[in-house]
């Protein structure tokens, strides 16, 4: 099977999480750059990132680049595309458009352009062009522009992978799903231990780490753009499903998600039951700082509000709270925190062994480990431990 660049997004710093999942499908000539791993792969490959990837955005598929020093320039090479191996006229498309530098300022306009040059050349080819659907675009192309550096690729994802398709009602500001998996692979969750998820909202982590457990696909609830590609192989696509299938495994651990608001536990079990885990997870209505660990440790994975709904006073008041609760009633645990109040994190009153930069959204934020020892201070690693869905059969 031939073999071609690609490239898969994230957020920024899950770059390096991203590469040890892409290393375990097989990915070769794996290259972290920035909120984007570039890779190289077959057209299996390209369909089991897609289905299988829990930190990636979009796979995207490139397929020229070149240089341009004006609108002129940029047109002209779009144009030299080929664009009748990618694109029928039958089929709508639609171009997102990204730059940066001083020679293309605004992205809109390099989507205008590119637009034309297309059409343009279908006109003259067949005397007529293929419709525009920005919206629900059978082909989406990606112009990267980065000063007079242009990268045209193929969409093979459409709507990107965060949107799993079990989370149709939300609680306020929910943390993205592929933000969530790579908190939980960046915390070295060994799939066995006990899971807390003390403050679900729409249960995102408590979702995301029986998904991950189970090896149970991303892409099960959901289409990518790939399938309306001239050369989508179905045979080929429906083994890479059943193989999937067959890597599922039973999960006989522990998640345990709780919330102070009955709606939210309520919009969890939903989210939960349309992902196909909600037999795996223990829902509960309850406050935080009234519970305690069950058993022997486990990973807490907690998302608190950052200020949105609580005075500056109050929530550095809670933090501390929060932060003496852990102490107290979660011996043996490790707990990993998320916030974009950087501020209030200060007042957990635990020293964090580690601290990550992420972003939530456009919000940037600290994602901190706190070891809770029973006792003296125990040692042991922090792995980063990546299984192919493929080898845990």
């Amino acid at each position: 099977m031939n073999t071609f660049d690609l490239i898969a997004t994230t957020q920024f710093g899950l770059e390096e999480i991203l590469a040890a999942e892409l290393k375990a499908l097989g990915a070769e000539n794996t290259e972290i750059l920035n909120r984007a791993v570039k890779f190289t792969g077959t057209l299996e490959l390209l369909y089991k990132s897609n289905y299988l990837l829990r930190t990636c955005l979009k796979i995207l598929k490139p397929i020229a680049t070149f240089e341009a020093y004006n609108e002129t320039q940029l047109y002209e090479n779009i144009k030299k595309i080929d664009w009748s191996q990618y694109l029928t006229l039958q089929q709508t498309f639609a171009i997102d458009g990204t730059t940066s530098g001083e020679v293309f300022t605004h992205s809109k306009f390099v989507a205008l352009k590119s637009k034309d040059a297309i059409v343009d050349q279908f006109r003259e080819n067949c005397g007529v062009r293929p419709s525009i659907d920005p919206e629900d675009p059978d082909i989406r192309i990606n112009i990267h522009i980065s000063d007079i550096n242009c990268s045209v690729s193929i969409d093979s994802t459409g709507v990107p992978l965060n949107k799993r398709g079990y989370r149709l009602e939300q609680t306020f500001a929910p943390i993205s799903e592929v933000l969530a998996a790579g908190i939980i692979l960046l915390s070295g969750w060994d799939r066995k231990a006990d899971f807390y998820d003390p403050m679900c909202g729409s249960g995102t982590f408590s979702i995301e780490a029986a998904l991950l457990a189970q090896n149970i696909p991303n892409g099960q609830l959901r289409k990518f753009l790939f399938e309306k590609w001239t050369n989508f192989d179905a045979v080929l696509w429906q083994t890479v499903k059943d193989e999937a299938e067959k890597a599922i495994v039973p999960f006989e651990g522990k998640i345990y998600a709780t919330d102070l608001d009955k709606t939210a536990i309520e919009i969890s079990l939903q989210n939960a039951r349309r992902a196909g885990v909600a037999a795996n997870i223990e829902f509960t209505e309850a406050d935080f700082l009234q519970s305690k660990v069950k058993g022997e440790g486990g990973l807490i994975v907690m998302n608190p509000p950052y200020n949105e709904r609580l005075k500056n006073d109050d929530i550095v008041e809670f933090y501390g709270e929060v932060g003496t609760h852990l102490k107290h009633f979660y011996n043996g645990c490790d707990a990993w925190i998320i916030s974009g109040n950087l501020e209030a994190l200060k007042f957990i009153g635990l020293r964090p062994s580690r601290k990550i930069k992420l972003f939530n959204g456009q919000l940037e934020c600290r994602l901190q480990k706190y070891e809770l020892y029973r006792g003296s201070k125990r040692g042991g690693n922090d792995p980063l431990q990546i299984i192919s869905p493929t080898s845990r059969r």
